[in-house]
């Protein structure tokens, strides 16, 4: 199969790739019961992955798509059982399992930017240097987001008090619009926001998450789901497995259709590939250490209510099937 006028579809490395994973069993199991799997993705997520990559050619069930701007709308129709599975940056998939959300983690995907995909934006002409500049000043960011635990492990490293700036809860378009018009002094966000900040505005970088962040995101199921529609889940985790993978060998294609979904240009697409390519990898014990630690983080902000240990936020039968 070639690739269309669209750039979808796997090339050859890729397809022979994705049949031995196949093939091979790793997709398990072979013949899904058929049935709807109702799949959460934020823009320029996960649907715009799958469907590039033609992943899910064959599969014997429909996937029913829904659209969210953010994670935590995601979150909470992923909780109210509104569909089964989605797509989470691991801060706010923490957030929301802690305070009581009926979800678990089925799925691991790992950047391997280490942390560049995370940054506070500045301003070009700002006075601002160094994270020690931010003290007493506004910042802004979305809360219980990755830009939210970037902003925390920055000022901790800087020796600095968790409450030593004011931080501003906004979405990510009302905070990019705030540093535009000066009513905020920083802004903590990701990719591919970072990438339209200091590509297409006048803006920079002041620090971002490397060394501080694991580089962890999830694919988040409901119990209900998980209980269900287990065949489904796994041979939907499989294929994801297979998507990232053709994301990886076509950075251009994988480009085009991120561009595509989100409607921003290429080159913050590919500015955001190059920061935090990710792909999936199996759920270990070292996983719920990492999220533990992130969680006591927004404890001891005074911003997360721990009804619930993260130990059980991780259900690693999902992974059997990762090559």
């Amino acid at each position: 199969m070639g690739i269309g006028a669209t750039g979808e579809g796997f090339d050859r490395r890729t397809l022979i790739l994705a049949s031995a994973f196949l093939a091979e069993g790793a997709c398990a199991p072979r013949a899904p019961a058929p049935g709807v799997l109702n799949v959460a993705s934020q823009k320029g997520n996960t649907r715009a992955v799958v469907e590039a990559s033609s992943a899910l050619k064959g599969a014997g069930y429909k996937v029913a798509w829904s659209e969210f701007g953010a994670a935590a709308p995601l979150l909470e129709a992923l909780s109210a059982g509104a569909v089964d599975v989605g797509g989470v940056g691991d801060a706010p998939f923490v957030f929301a399992y802690a305070a009581g959300s009926k979800i678990k983690a089925v799925a691991a995907l790992k950047s391997a930017g280490s942390g560049a995909g995370v940054a506070v934006i500045v301003p070009n002409a700002s006075p601002l240097q160094t994270v020690g500049d931010l003290k007493g000043r506004r910042v802004a960011t979305g809360k219980g987001s990755v830009g939210h635990y970037l902003l925390l492990r920055l000022l901790e490293r800087a020796g600095l008090a968790l409450d030593a700036v004011k931080i501003v809860f906004l979405s990510p378009g009302d905070g990019k619009a705030a540093l535009q018009r000066g009513a905020v002094d920083a802004w903590s966000t990701w990719a591919p926001y970072i990438g339209l900040a200091t590509l297409h505005d006048a803006n920079r970088v002041l620090a971002d998450g490397r060394g501080l962040f694991t580089g962890y995101s999830f694919m988040a199921a409901n119990e209900t789901a998980i209980d269900n529609k287990r065949v489904l889940l796994q041979d939907f985790v499989a294929r994801l497995e297979v998507a990232y993978r053709w994301a990886e060998a076509n950075p251009g294609l994988y480009a085009a259709a991120l561009a595509r979904d989100t409607g921003l240009p290429v080159d913050v697409e590919a500015d955001l590939i190059r920061r935090q390519g990710v792909g999936l990898v199996k759920i270990t014990p070292d996983i719920a250490q990492a999220e533990a630690s992130a969680l006591e983080l927004f404890r001891r902000a005074g911003v997360a209510s721990v009804r619930q240990s993260v130990d059980a936020a991780f259900d690693p039968s999902f992974s059997k099937p990762l090559a």
